[in-house]
């Protein structure tokens, strides 16, 4: 096995820059909205003016669906199969070479020819199971479709065909461990690849212990891998065909270097072109490459979720506008809404960040971007914490 799964893992940064930004306007030349009408790229050139185009939210691309049945008038090619996730989205599917990019991950893990992947992400009308298998084959393995539940059987399967490899989600693979030591089974289990769910440090030593590796993915069943582990396990990795941004949440504006923000992604995939589309998802750029040699771009892994749409005195507050907020007046540079109690009645704070000594300034501003009034707090210039967070709810509901 080669230690790298092509020449574009270790491009230089001048490299990627380049041929992103041509694939990129490739890419925006295919792109459509929903009413069929070109995508607005005036002004745009490469990965530097990405920032310029709006941002695809999910509620607007159930919209999209809802009217333009079934992917919202969005261009698509090559199209294998239509999966269905919570909303519902639907998701086109393809069966090309590593459709999804899963092999690229699964080739750092060290999955390859001769390994039998026992593939226990789930099958119907979700597209994990299907996407993983995907890559597997990418890779020259082998695959074991089992999905989830009937962990007896799943432990005679894995003993009986010889599995070496598990994709599924971090804890399942510990039920199918512990049921196979119930049944006095050995299995041959040597790598992991995992993703949906959070891996804890003390499950992946607990795999190590039985000599098992075990890596990490982040992918969606919209754009397939996002970002994965290497063996160097030193932060995740930015899949070569996606352009990945960090933003202010409910916003399309880049957070700087090392902030924790909402995760934006640009699909280079020709068959589905995903513009800007929002994760929902909070991750904060690292700082360097890997020590394995890959030169992308390393995120901290996810860090949260990005919708922070949090009910105060009987309203929604919503990420978008705290941005519109913070839009709306010069002196604002920054801006948090906090959600407390005070008297069994909720209370709502604005700090804001601003040059400004006069709080009474940005009280229309605040009533007219949240629908309500509240306490107004101003706050030095960078004094609030760059955590990715707009909307704080400090309320207790114990």
């Amino acid at each position: 096995m080669t230690k790298y799964f092509d020449t574009l893992e270790t491009r230089s940064l001048d490299e990627r820059h380049a041929q992103q930004s041509a694939a990129l306007m490739e890419q925006l030349a295919r792109a459509t909205s929903a009413d069929g009408n070109c995508l607005d790229t005036s002004g745009v050139s490469g990965i530097d003016d990405l920032a310029k185009l709006p941002v695809l939210r999910k509620s607007e691309l159930v919209k999209w669906q809802a009217e333009k049945p079934p992917f919202g008038g969005i261009n698509t090619s090559n199209v294998a199969h239509i999966f269905q996730s919570p909303g519902p989205i639907y998701e086109p599917g393809g069966i090309s070479h590593d459709w999804w990019r899963i092999g690229r991950f699964l080739h750092a893990l060290g999955i390859g020819k001769g390994d039998i992947v026992q593939n226990c992400f789930g099958y119907h009308l979700t597209p994990a199971g299907s996407i993983f298998e995907n890559g597997a084959r990418a890779v020259g393995a082998t695959v074991l479709p089992a999905g989830t539940g009937q962990t007896e059987l799943q432990v005679r399967a894995a003993k009986d065909v010889g599995s070496t490899a598990y994709a599924g989600t971090p804890d399942y693979l510990k039920v199918i461990l512990d049921k196979a030591d119930e049944m006095g089974v050995r299995l041959g289990f040597t790598k992991a690849a995992v993703g949906g769910g959070a891996l804890f440090p003390s499950l992946r030593q607990e795999y190590a212990d039985r000599g098992i590796l075990c890596l990490q993915n982040y992918a969606t069943a919209d754009l397939g891998n996002v970002a994965y582990e290497s063996q160097a396990q030193e932060g995740m990795i930015v899949d070569e065909g996606i352009i990945l941004e960090i933003v202010i949440p409910g916003t399309g504006i880049p957070v700087e270097p090392g902030e924790v923000g909402e995760v934006i992604v640009t699909s280079l995939n020709p068959d589905y072109p995903l513009i800007r589309f929002a994760t929902g998802d909070l991750s904060a750029v690292m700082s360097g490459t890997s020590p394995c040699g890959r030169t992308n771009m390393r995120i901290k892994g996810w860090m949260g979720r990005a919708d922070q749409t949090t009910k105060i005195k009987g309203m929604f507050v919503r990420p978008e506008q705290v941005a519109d907020l913070v839009a709306s007046h010069d002196g604002i540079e920054r801006a948090r809404v906090v959600a407390s109690r005070a008297d069994e009645k909720d209370v709502l704070t604005v700090q804001i960040e601003s040059a400004g000594t006069d709080a009474s300034t940005f009280e229309q501003a605040v009533q007219a971007t949240l629908k309500m009034k509240g306490k107004i707090e101003l706050v030095a210039l960078g004094a609030l914490p760059r955590d990715g967070l707009v909307i704080e709810d400090q309320r207790s509901y114990d």
